[in-house]
């Protein structure tokens, strides 16, 4: 095993690490606050439970395609479907988390009567079973099984899966749509709150206030956003040169770099949740000092949990 391998299974582990330990941190915070069980923080859940996957399932599977183990054919395809489906759970995610603040922010009125539970959790299977589908197209034949090769191979990314469908499909269909959708709504929602404020600058002070915290939690999604494109947008850079200019050869550190900074996305959100959103960061102490660090009991929450779901999701730096 040279350096090179050493050095990417290092990273992988801590980002396995950061990734599970970070988002079950969120997961945990939404639990405990009443106040954050609400249409939003369920789509930021699933997005935490997409990330956690990564910590637990991508980032070791990610090794043994890097170290190109001898396996089944099919074993290693459905490996390399993992990665996929839980690309796309996040994907799916971000875009629900979009909508739902579009139709908040659009629809201000009508909002509650429109976001119900059952509506929710019907967009919550919508985003994962979507995923699972999308992900494990290749096991129903869109992949490279030829009868003449062998059954077992060293198994890495390129010699199961077919590029099309990484690139065509996967990527232009169900990454790169979606992303254009979501900076559509992300760039509306700005303007129509821009709009209400300047509207609202001599009206009341607290529509100026509730305002102002729903830009600022928008400012903070969009964030999450952003770093979600500019983690995987080199991958999937890397893998339409690789397809559509077939002489062309990637460095390896430059593909295991693009690889890493994919991965280590899921363990940014719950930064950003941290700096971004006062109440997240004050129960991130909490939780790790009374759980973790045992320094004292745990004090009384009920302030949290009788605050609004309003005020507490808007309530951000």
């Amino acid at each position: 095993m040279n350096t090179l391998h050493i050095v990417y299974i290092i990273v992988e582990v801590l980002i396995a690490v950061t990734a599970t330990l970070g988002n079950a941190l969120v997961i945990c915070v939404v639990r405990r606050i009443p106040a954050y069980q609400n249409t939003t923080f369920y789509f930021i859940v699933s997005l935490a439970l997409a990330d956690i996957a990564v910590g637990v399932l991508v980032a070791p599977l990610a090794v043994v395609l890097r170290l190109e183990v001898v396996l089944h054919f099919y074993a290693c395809l459905f490996i390399c479907c993992i990665l996929m489906i839980f690309c796309h759970a996040s994907i799916m995610s971000l875009l629900a988390i979009a909508t739902d603040r579009y139709l908040r922010v659009k629809l201000a009125i009508r909002y509650k009567a429109m976001v119900t539970r059952r509506r929710i959790w019907a967009a919550l299977s919508f985003c994962w079973i979507t995923s699972l589908l999308v992900g494990l197209v290749p096991m129903f034949g869109w992949n490279l099984r030829k009868p003449e090769n062998p059954i077992y191979l060293k198994c890495s990314y390129p010699k199961v899966m077919s590029m099309d469908y990484v690139v065509y499909f996967s990527f232009f269909s169900w990454i790169l749509v979606p992303l254009l959708v979501m900076c559509a709504l992300y760039s509306e929602i700005f303007n129509v709150l821009q709009t209400k404020l300047k509207q609202n600058a001599t009206c009341m002070k607290g529509t100026r206030i509730l305002y102002g915290r729903e830009f600022k939690m928008i400012k903070s999604l969009a964030l999450v956003l952003f770093l979600f494109i500019v983690c995987w947008l080199p991958l999937l850079i890397i893998n339409s040169i690789s397809h559509f200019c077939q002489t062309c050869r990637v460095p390896l550190p430059v593909l295991d770099v693009a690889i890493l900074l994919s991965h280590a996305n899921s363990s940014l959100n719950p930064i950003v949740y941290a700096l971004r959103i006062k109440r997240f960061r004050k129960m991130y102490i909490l939780i790790l000092k009374t759980h973790v660090f045992c320094l004292k009991q745990e004090p009384d929450t009920s302030k949290m949990e009788n605050t609004s779901s309003d005020q507490v999701i808007e309530e951000s730096i």
